[in-house]
């Protein structure tokens, strides 16, 4: 057994276990990504379900996710194991995991209502493996160093592999869609593709990271510097969130931002297909994706000049111009549409970046009202809200189409003509109603009570506490 060393006395982490690290949130990032732009336009229009039918076993899947959350969590804390309590957790959900994705992606030869109960059934299976290798995966950081740098590099190295995966994934399904003409077997080899990468990367992760955790002796529960706010029950978590009134409002930002961008992630396929009259929706998704990627360093610099508000302002201001130029494009129109899909990137951008931005700044007011940290707390409603607003923009795009008489397709068929009573849906989905989650997003954000100078001041309290605290000792 190798002998365990005292976290200050540790080596700092060499480049391969960054690496290993990171890659723990490739397939994640690729997974996600997909199933945002892909899934709800896949059970419509290529394994032939109703749209609200479609959007429901979705729901349910996020339900059950919103659930199995704290279950793996508080599991995950007490397991023990030689392999360590969330390698163990990673190791036993790989595979599922990417079996599960796969399945995702096939079309059986059902009824509508056996097809419905097999996706429902394959989502909620692959939510629960999803959380059972990811939300240990996240916690990994702790393990791996106690380093504050480290840690944030860490950080780093995981939002790159995600963020390279959400990207690639889409420039795979553009190359597949090139190259395969039927749709039903585009969708079986992109699933198999991105599910026997997303299981390698996960085991890099695991094999990669196993050791130095194990060095720094930090596999055990005794030994790990956690947030223990997360122990306690869900209705007092809750409680204690709803009680800072600033967090009140960054919840209603991410909401209202997430469920815009959801919304319409959720409907530019059917967008780019039905109403632009075009054969793939992969070069128009992968434009925003990857744009956005460039976008958000290009915020950050924005945000240190005008303030997170001032940036909000700015980036969705634009989108919400965008958005309503999407409305009134026309089929033919095609250049200015992908022209578009570039501006949108700065609004999509700033609504990612913004509302996570804000959080440290209410966890900080939070320690300073009550004398405690509490992240847990904070950014595990955060991650809820994040499935929420996913759940809840597939299931209203779904609702609307087939309350418009969307038709869906035969399996194996050519893709249908639409009605006009749909295709006027799809583009107020594209455009008016992201626009108003939008417009009510910046309503919040000029209200939210933490400016720059109340920040400053919120730092400067808590640092004459301390400084107290310091001399008492």
């Amino acid at each position: 057994m190798t002998e365990s060393l005292p976290p200050s006395t540790a080596k700092p982490l060499n480049l391969s276990t960054k690496l290993a690290y990171g890659a723990g949130d490739l397939g994640p990032g690729m997974t996600a990504n997909l199933m945002a732009f892909s899934l709800l336009y896949f059970l419509t229009n290529v394994a032939g379900l109703n749209p609200a039918i479609a959007s429901l076993a979705v729901l349910i899947g996020k339900v059950w996710d919103g659930v199995n959350d704290p279950i793996v969590g508080f599991l995950s804390d007490r397991t023990q194991s030689d392999k360590g309590r969330r390698h163990s957790w990673m190791i036993w959900g790989s595979v599922p995991f990417g079996l599960a994705f796969f399945f995702m992606w096939l079309v059986p030869d059902w009824s509508p209502m056996l097809k419905f109960i097999y996706y429902a059934a394959v989502v909620v299976i692959f939510d629960t493996a999803y959380t059972a290798v990811n939300l240990p995966y996240a916690a990994l950081t702790a393990e791996l160093t106690k380093d504050y740098d480290e840690r944030t590099e860490l950080t780093t190295f995981r939002l790159s592999f995600s963020l390279f995966g959400a990207v690639s994934v889409l420039a795979l399904g553009l190359v597949l869609s090139l190259l395969i003409p039927n749709a039903q077997q585009q969708y079986v080899v992109l699933g198999l593709l991105c599910s026997v990468i997303a299981v390698l990367a996960l085991h890099w992760c695991i094999w990669g990271t196993m050791n130095r955790a194990r060095l720094l002796g930090l596999m055990d529960v005794a030994e790990l510097d956690l947030d223990t706010s997360g122990d306690l029950p869900l209705t007092q978590q809750i409680a204690i969130a709803f009680r800072n009134r600033p967090f009140l409002f960054v919840v209603g930002i991410y909401l209202f931002s997430w469920l815009g961008l959801q919304v319409t992630a959720a409907v530019i396929p059917f967008y780019v297909v039905n109403w632009m009259r075009l054969d793939s929706y992969f070069p128009a998704a992968l434009t925003v994706q990857g744009t956005a990627i460039g976008m958000i360093f290009i915020c950050n610099i924005l945000s240190k000049r005008v303030g997170k508000r001032g940036l909000y302002f700015m980036g969705v201001g634009s989108w919400i111009l965008v958005q309503s130029g999407l409305f009134f494009l026309q089929p033919n129109q095609v250049g200015l549409m992908y022209f578009l899909c570039v501006l949108v990137s700065f609004g999509v951008a700033t609504t990612y970046l913004v509302p996570w931005a804000m959080l440290p700044d209410v966890i900080e007011l939070d320690e300073l009202q009550t004398g405690q940290r509490r992240e847990g707390v904070f950014y595990a409603f955060m991650s809820l809200l994040q499935k929420v607003g996913l759940a809840l923009g597939i299931f209203c795009v779904g609702v609307a189409l087939s309350a418009a008489g969307f038709v869906e397709a035969t399996p194996g068929q050519p893709i249908p003509a639409q009605p006009d009573s749909a295709l006027l849906a799809i583009r107020v989905a594209i455009g008016p109603f992201p626009t108003v989650c939008l417009i009510l997003g910046m309503i919040l954000v000029y209200f939210y009570p933490i400016t720059r100078e109340v920040h400053e001041e919120i730092l400067l309290k808590l640092r004459a506490r301390r400084e107290q605290q310091d001399q008492d000792e």
